[in-house]
């Protein structure tokens, strides 16, 4: 397809709600590492009240990951923000921790159970590729790209079952 301004290809980073519709969208370039893009979709996130009172809700009830955003500083970062979270170790990393024995530290805890539930993202990002503009990318300019996955996630919003309320 050729090279555009952002590199070789573009990444899309979503975080994304228990029934796989998207909170915050990123994009960065395709050499990016995706690792470093956790905090920043964190500071992002603003989840209005139900109610519509107050200000929006910062901070996630559960964030579920991928290997990919496994680092110390996101472990850390999640920490210091309250935040419980499902992310499993690379092999790299185990690898390496084993190797150092008892100066290598505890592995993180992974419920196996609830990192099932992943899946919830997997379908945003499938959603959001129904959208051929989406999908293909045809767009040359960044801009215009994030209008396109902007529009299409607001598309999923709109055609969305309401919400049921909790009793």
């Amino acid at each position: 397809m050729g090279r555009s301004r952002g590199g070789l290809s573009t990444k899309l980073h979503l975080l994304a709600e228990g029934r796989g519709r998207s909170l915050v969208i990123r994009f960065t370039p395709g050499q990016a590492a995706d690792t470093k893009e956790l905090v920043p979709l964190l500071d992002n996130v603003a989840v209005a009240r139900p109610d519509g009172v107050g200000r929006p809700r910062k901070r996630l009830d559960h964030l579920l990951a991928d290997k990919a955003y496994g680092s110390k500083a996101n472990r850390r970062s999640l920490r210091a923000r309250r935040i419980p979270h499902t992310i499993p170790e690379r092999d790299d990393v185990r690898k390496s921790r084993a190797k150092k024995g008892s100066r290598g530290g505890r592995p993180p805890n992974v419920n196996e159970q609830r990192y099932k539930d992943r899946n919830q993202v997997e379908r945003a990002f499938n959603r959001l590729k129904q959208y051929r503009a989406v999908a293909t990318r045809y767009d040359k300019l960044k801009q215009r790209y994030e209008a396109t996955v902007t529009v299409a996630a607001i598309m999923i919003w709109l055609r969305a079952k309401p919400d049921r309320s909790r009793p």
